[in-house]
């Protein structure tokens, strides 16, 4: 039987490893991670993480050939194959600071494995790392003359769809060397997926390339939206509706209506960072137009979310201070309690400096809100009830495309509110005519205000 260890529990390796498990009853599947609450959450029906299906998966693997387990040590000396899924933020301190990955944990975990390994393994990537990072961790592995095999196998997952791209991916992306080592350590880890992915949705690459696209693949998405929201901030000023212009362009095969929806700006835990990355590397080997090129889709990000608080502070009398805002939605997306880099962060925080009165209401995400807006409890009610955080609010701003608000009593809402009654919303979510004829003054995404005045 194979042995698959996955060394860390977050929101990549948890339902990856849960998803090979139940695909792959032939395979013992453990993970990892030095956190014990962590581990202890993967072990009761309160998992650590929220994601739609990913319960069920678990439930059906665990106990059977699906273990979480803090033992590192033993787990590495049984593992056949050894996934890396930790965590690699953006630098903070150094060279590189505020844009290169911080590979700290990544070649920790290297050293880790070389120390308790009882024979050469196949080490796969898992964490989104700048090209030629497996050189690396293959100087480290192989320092006592053993043959470690180091893949990438980068994840493309998104938040809220995990257990659908895991259940049917686009592409399963395997890089390796082009030796006969080499090539043999990317079929016996392509043999795993061939449990329930087709063999032509396998793409083996050498290793740079499959390192390179994980980057590439969210900066080209990040971009996307990027532009459309760089789209929506002319149509603001034109009169013209940023959903007609998308579905317009949309329909052109060669673009495509996805990532196309205008909004208070794109968050996550990878856009950001793997473009800063991206953007670091450039800079690295001398291509500073290319760099220039990939930082302004971070810059116009920045840009859409500062002009969406500027025009609440603008359209609210050029002042917030004292007054109550609520605030629908605090997660980066819909179906995921992950608030990290979400636009409602920069949003609370600007409206706090403006000594705003914020209520904020989400259903998964509050806990991550607490931590995030850390220093400012005074001026900040949590609640997972919308009707009690508008009660007494000067405005609402929609910051999360949630199902849940689009089926509000937005009438009674509204006979709640301060007046005038102002609704901002960041994702376009909203029937905007009928909250016009209710009485609000109404402030999409690249389409015209209606107002009252």
């Amino acid at each position: 039987m194979t042995h698959i260890l996955c060394i860390g529990a977050g929101y990549v390796g948890g339902p990856t490893m849960a998803v090979i498990a139940e695909k792959c009853p032939d395979i013992t599947v453990t993970v990892v991670d030095i956190n014990q609450d962590k581990i202890a959450a993967w072990n009761s029906d309160n998992l650590p993480i929220f994601e739609p299906g990913l319960p069920a998966v678990v439930e059906r693997a665990r106990g059977r050939n699906l273990f979480f387990s803090t033992d590192i040590p033993n787990a590495i000396r049984t593992a056949d194959i050894i996934f890396v899924s930790v965590n690699t933020p953006t630098k903070t301190f150094g060279a590189g600071a505020g844009m290169a990955a911080d590979l700290q944990y990544f070649e920790k975990t290297a050293r880790q494995i070389l120390q308790y390994a009882n024979g050469p393994k196949i080490v796969v990537e898992k964490s989104t790392l700048p090209v030629r990072t497996a050189v690396a961790m293959e100087r480290i592995l192989n320092a006592n003359g053993q043959q470690f095999e180091v893949l990438s196998n980068p994840e493309f997952l998104a938040e809220g769809t995990a257990i659908q791209d895991l259940y049917q991916p686009d592409r399963v992306l395997i890089g390796g060397k082009d030796t006969e080592s080499g090539r043999a350590a990317v079929e016996k880890l392509a043999s795993v997926y061939l449990h329930w992915v087709p063999n032509e949705r396998i793409i083996r690459t050498n290793v740079w390339s499959s390192e390179l696209s994980k980057l590439a693949a969210n900066a080209f998405l990040a971009q996307k939206i990027s532009s459309i929201n760089a789209i929506s901030a002319i149509c603001e000023k034109t009169e013209a509706n940023v959903s007609e212009v998308a579905h317009a362009i949309g329909q052109d095969r060669r673009i495509g209506s996805r990532f196309l929806n205008a909004s208070v700006g794109f968050g996550g835990s990878c856009f950001k960072k793997d473009i800063l990355n991206l953007v670091y590397l450039c800079q690295t080997y001398g291509l500073h137009e290319v760099a220039e090129y990939w930082h302004q889709v971070v810059k116009l990000n920045e840009y859409q979310t500062k002009r969406f608080v500027d025009n609440i502070l603008t359209q609210l009398f050029q002042t917030v201070s004292g007054k109550k805002i609520a605030l629908f939605g605090f997660a980066f997306k819909a179906n995921t309690g992950d608030t990290r880099e979400s636009a409602a962060i920069y949003v609370a925080r600007q409206l706090i400096e403006e000594r705003a009165e914020l209520s904020i209401c989400d259903p998964q995400a509050l806990l991550n809100a607490q931590k995030d807006l850390a220093g400012y409890e005074h001026q900040i009610e949590y609640s997972k009830d919308p009707y009690r955080a508008a009660q007494g609010a000067h405005a609402i701003a929609i910051l999360t495309e949630w199902p849940e608000f689009q089926t509000l009593d937005y009438k009674k809402i509204y006979e709640s509110m301060e007046k005038p009654a102002f609704l901002f919303d960041g994702r376009n979510l909203l029937d905007h005519r009928l909250l016009f004829e209710l009485g609000f003054n109404v402030f999409p995404i690249g389409r015209p205000s209606l107002r009252h005045y």
